[in-house]
């Protein structure tokens, strides 16, 4: 009889969470202007709104954290970490942040000026908030195969390299500060970017003596898809292919809270010495010393373990199977997802699960509503809401894909939770034909409404 597979750990501590009725969730969700991110963590049963911070440590992390060195300048805490950064990116120069969207502040006040493009693979939501804001205009390259959810195309988080070369042909290359590619590709269902398409893109950049960016939140997942789907680094370790992967580009922003296993935050690696010293100013200007950055001694201790811990074969394939389990639950279920599975988390296609609700009446946000009225399962919209108004005509912007994501946190729930979440998305799916309506928006802020927009039901 062959095996099942395993989790590689045992849990040695529980937190409990609360159950409630779709009767309470009805009036909670409500009260909340119907923006799950306004509801507090008490009334949610099964939280996938995020993947960002909001994993179990391990024993070492622990560990790591009561040894840590709370020291303003210098602290041992902050040379392991640098050490371990190094080691593991081959960049040179580094500079902790409390978070990934802090990193990027500090590292497009040097780069991104008024009138700048900047192409990339489906910039993420802070990534574009951060060029836009600066009036510069984020340029989505990705290959057409990302916004087809049927398509089994193993990279779809890669760059299409004639969009690429048609925005250098188009514009002055003084105009593009940098291209930054995400890895893996959050925005377009969590899809990983090919060491080729990575090799190809840095070529376009050298040619052009334009710097190679990487948004790398969840890089280490991205190294284990390479592993996994591309010719030629089946023997590779996790560390090898990662190592390089960076080695393509001139530097990188992180969020720790993903691929660094922590609660809480961030980091910029780079190679070239005169970008470093002018980051240094914003760094110490928005965050704290250089040697700590907004993050405390043990945050950065507990980081520097969880980049080696996640960044282990064993790690990385418990993490990725327990996503691939739901998302082969829901295919069994014919509920319609993002092709093949990502890394961190389950695209539910909404534009296939509700064409009933109008695009205008933002269907992903209704149908992410309804999951949590019927299960308490959060999740969050990947749509319109998210994508924003044009910054000139003011507009809704409607993206290809009207997604709504569940992110699973890391090594926090169990096979049983995975089932739940399955049955309660079955149980909507089956009932679908009933969604006639949304939502309307009733008040934004200008830029990245998503976090505090307030909804009224149609």
């Amino acid at each position: 009889m062959k095996l099942p597979y395993a989790e590689p750990y045992k849990i040695k501590m529980v937190e409990s969470i609360k159950r409630s009725t779709p009767e309470q969730r009805k009036k909670w969700i409500k009260e909340a202007h119907y923006n799950l991110f306004n509801l507090s963590s008490d009334k949610v049963y099964i939280d996938l709104l995020t993947d960002s911070g909001t994993g179990a440590m391990s024993d070492k992390q622990w560990g790591a954290l009561m040894e840590a060195d709370e020291s303003y300048a210098g602290s041992q805490s902050f040379l392991k970490l640098k050490e371990t950064v190094q080691k593991i990116t081959g960049f040179k120069y580094f500079l902790p942040t409390h978070q990934g969207r802090a990193a990027e502040n500090v590292l497009f006040s040097v780069l991104v000026k008024e009138g700048d493009i900047v192409p990339g693979n489906s910039h993420f939501d802070t990534t574009k908030g951060h060029i836009e804001f600066r009036k510069a205009t984020a340029i989505d390259c990705t290959i057409d195969e990302a916004f087809d959810t049927e398509n089994m195309h193993p990279f779809k988080g890669n760059i299409d390299l004639k969009k690429l070369q048609k925005v250098f042909d188009e514009n002055p290359v003084e105009k593009i500060p940098f291209v930054i590619i995400t890895i893996t590709n959050n925005s377009s269902g969590g899809q990983p970017v090919s060491m080729e398409n990575v090799k190809a893109v840095s070529k376009i950049c050298k040619k052009n003596k334009v710097p190679l960016l990487f948004d790398s939140a969840r890089f280490a997942e991205n190294a284990y898809f390479v592993k996994m789907r591309e010719k030629g680094y089946q023997k590779k370790s996790i560390k090898e292919i990662a190592k390089k992967m960076f080695s393509f580009g001139d530097g990188m922003t992180m969020s720790s809270k993903k691929d660094g296993l922590v609660n809480m935050g961030g980091f910029i690696a780079l190679n070239d010495e005169e970008i470093f010293k002018k980051a240094t100013v914003f760094n110490i200007m928005y965050e704290g010393f250089i040697t700590y950055g907004g993050m405390s001694g043990r945050d950065m201790a507990a980081l520097a373990v969880g980049l080696d811990e996640a960044t282990e074969f064993d790690y990385l394939e418990s993490r990725i199977k327990q996503v691939t389990y739901l998302g082969n639950k829901l295919i069994e279920y014919n509920v319609p997802v993002q092709h093949p599975i990502g890394g961190h988390a389950i695209f539910i296609d909404a534009n296939k699960f509700v064409p009933t609700i109008p695009r205008d009446e933002y269907r992903a946000q209704a149908l992410a509503i309804e999951l949590y009225i019927i299960g308490g399962i959060r999740g969050v919209e990947i749509g319109t809401v998210l994508a924003d108004r044009d910054p000139f005509t003011r507009k809704n912007r409607y993206p290809e894909l009207e997604l709504v994501r569940l992110a699973i946190p890391r090594r926090t729930y169990t096979h049983n939770h995975m089932e739940y979440i399955a049955a309660v998305l079955k149980n909507i799916y089956d009932s679908r034909a009933e969604a006639k309506s949304g939502y309307r928006i009733i008040d934004e802020a200008p830029i990245m409404r998503h976090f505090t927009v307030k909804f009224e039901k149609i």
